[in-house]
């Protein structure tokens, strides 16, 4: 939160030095002007009703001359630009073509009258051209909003891109014959305009605010959609995990599409761009799409939670500590980290060993043929009833299970909680074995007896 106050402070900082230095600037180039400047001033004054006559204009396309004002507000027009059909905005548009053309105009000739000149009076009338130019870039905003709503509303694409191509063809080409000093001035008219720098500081600065404050918002939302999905039976943590992600990054898209949205930006662009990509992704990405939609099978069915304990098809074997859209995460019991697709995942045997509470514990005890099977059987009751992980219900099975080559296998399958599995199974072999040495009852192993025979003497004569 600290680093992100510091970008605030500086964001400001910088948003007042734009609006402070850039105006003092251009108030001591202005008393310079009314002081030292010759009365005739070679640029041509920018809308001046003799050079641009609105009216004759506007009969010439059959619109309302108030839409081809050259000092209308852009808010303004884009309100009047809403009633005409498509027809009309393309005479609009040439029609703004035609004042921008003969806005560019005065542009170069005033530019041509300074390159004429030398020393301070050069670089002073420099200054003015610059105003002029920033001026003109007001017309170039209003000619993209008529071309912007002509294009909305069905207009030919291929003569909107010819009038796109005569405005970046006439902005590159000033920018590329003009010199260092005349940029220079321009770029520090641009950022102390109200709609140029200052602008774009402004609207950073909401996009920079609105972003962290949607974040603040998102992980509010995340962590009561997490929490209150906790709270409903059956819900696995991992879906919960899901939807609390899901939740946050849809409130970071909509709410900056919103603000997007209320600084101006036409946003419609966007939702066709991510239309195609997607279509161009589904190709490119499907197994990835399967574990997409493998991971949500298994977020619904919930074949197993965050904490248990899973065997797939043996080729993965351990504790589930993540599952998302595109892989599982298993820690096995040696601490060895494994990622495993979605997609295997959900196609292979999942064995959920740790998903019921109790297990039941197998275990084989081998006796002689020689000892008593009811005596065996009797201390492994005594020791079973006396271990305190060894649960009273489910009974405890105890049996003779198999006459082996060597041995009476003795069946002990006792019942425990499934985090005690292991620690009753290893106790039990210990504790067998040391109570049958004491009670004399042996535990043979594998043996096998060999009786060798003479041979025939009369085979070897």
């Amino acid at each position: 939160m600290l680093r992100h106050a510091l970008c605030i402070f500086c964001l400001v900082l910088s948003g007042l030095m734009v609006l402070i230095v850039p105006s003092a600037y251009a108030q001591t180039i202005d008393d310079f002007d009314q002081t030292q400047l010759p009365s005739e001033d070679p640029t041509p004054m920018l809308t001046e009703a003799s050079e641009i006559d609105i009216d004759k204009l506007a009969k010439e396309f059959n619109l309302p001359s108030r839409i081809l004002n050259p000092r209308i507000e852009s808010q303004r027009l884009e309100l009047l630009l809403l009633p005409l059909t498509e027809k009309q905005l393309a005479a609009a548009s040439e029609a703004w073509q035609r004042i921008v053309q003969e806005q560019t105009q005065d542009v170069v000739d005033a530019t041509l009258r300074v390159s004429e000149m030398d020393g301070e009076t050069a670089d002073l009338f420099r200054g003015r051209v610059a105003k002029l130019a920033e001026e003109r870039r007001h017309l170039f905003d209003n000619f993209v909003l008529v071309l912007n709503d002509w294009q909305k509303k069905g207009g030919n694409a291929d003569e909107i891109a010819k009038y796109r191509a005569y405005r970046s063809s006439i902005i590159i080409d000033e920018i590329r014959n003009a010199d260092v000093e005349t940029l220079r001035q321009r770029t520090v008219k641009w950022l102390a305009a109200r709609d140029g720098g200052i602008e774009v500081a402004i609207d950073g600065a909401v996009v920079v605010m609105s972003l962290l404050g949607l974040l603040f918002v998102a992980r509010i939302i995340r962590a009561v959609t997490r929490r209150w999905m906790g709270r409903v039976k059956g819900m696995s943590f991992l879906m919960a995990a899901f939807l609390g992600g899901l939740f946050y990054w849809l409130t970071l898209a909509i709410g900056l599409i919103l603000v997007l949205s209320l600084l101006g930006m036409d946003v419609t662009p966007l939702f066709a761009l991510v239309g195609g990509a997607s279509f161009i992704l589904a190709f490119a990405m499907q197994e990835t799409i399967a574990n997409f939609f493998s991971g949500l099978m298994i977020m619904m069915n919930k074949p197993f939670d965050e904490g248990d304990y899973v065997d797939l098809e043996g080729f993965a074997a351990g504790t589930v500590q993540q599952t998302n859209l595109i892989s599982t995460t298993i820690a096995t019991v040696d601490n060895k980290i494994i990622a495993v697709p979605n997609n295997r995942v959900w196609n292979s045997v999942i064995t959920n060993v740790t998903a019921s509470a109790t297990r039941r514990v197998d275990m084989v005890f081998g006796i002689s043929y020689s000892d008593s099977i009811g005596h065996a059987i009797n201390l492994l009751e005594e020791m079973i009833e006396a271990h305190p992980l060894a649960l009273e219900t489910p009974a405890p099975v105890i049996c003779v299970g198999e006459l082996a080559d060597s041995s009476v296998n003795l069946l002990c399958r006792p019942w425990s909680k499934t985090e005690d599995y292991w620690e009753l199974y290893w106790d039990m072999q210990q504790v067998v074995k040391e109570r049958f040495d004491a009670e004399g009852i042996s535990i043979p192993f594998p043996q096998r007896s060999v009786h060798l025979e003479k041979a025939n003497p009369d085979l070897e004569t």
